[in-house]
């Protein structure tokens, strides 16, 4: 069997404000069989600008041990140069989670794509905001548009 699409996404956390929400939510995109997360890593920004970047296997925390479980392989895709240009990039007193994931959901599709020759030329995320605006604007009442 082949591999579906991997993608990959850095989430910040301005203000290192966890709820506890997210490692529940993978888990259940993992055990229903629509991702399979292959390498996760996690980006701290101290208040004084330093950084620290560990990968998941290095981190010993509770927190660490919930997101261990969901992790398939550890394959390196994420990298010390990736974490340090991740770090750099967050605002002081922050963190970020970066993951890698394969969309298992997609791989028949990607794999008939492949066999037909088919090659993807472009693929994009529309951002939540730009759909949740959209909706909300074709929802309004039609006089109400101007």
């Amino acid at each position: 069997m082949g591999i579906g699409p991997v993608e990959y996404g850095v989430i910040a956390f301005p203000g290192n404000k966890f709820k506890g929400e997210i490692a529940p939510a993978l888990e259940e995109l993992v055990k229903s069989g629509t991702i399979r997360i292959l390498d996760l890593a996690f980006v701290l920004k101290d208040k004084d600008g330093n950084v620290t970047g560990f990968e998941l296997e290095d981190a010993g925390s509770e927190v660490m041990k919930a997101f261990e479980a969901l992790t398939h392989a550890r394959d390196g895709l994420i990298n010390d140069n990736d974490l340090k240009e991740i770090g750099a990039a967050l605002d002081p007193n922050s963190s970020a989670a970066v993951l890698v994931w394969e969309d298992v959901w997609a791989t028949k599709f990607a794999e008939a794509v492949r066999n037909a020759g088919g090659v993807v030329v472009d693929m994009q995320r529309v951002p939540y905001e730009l759909v949740q605006a959209a909706i909300d604007f074709n929802q309004e009442p039609a006089g109400a548009k101007a």
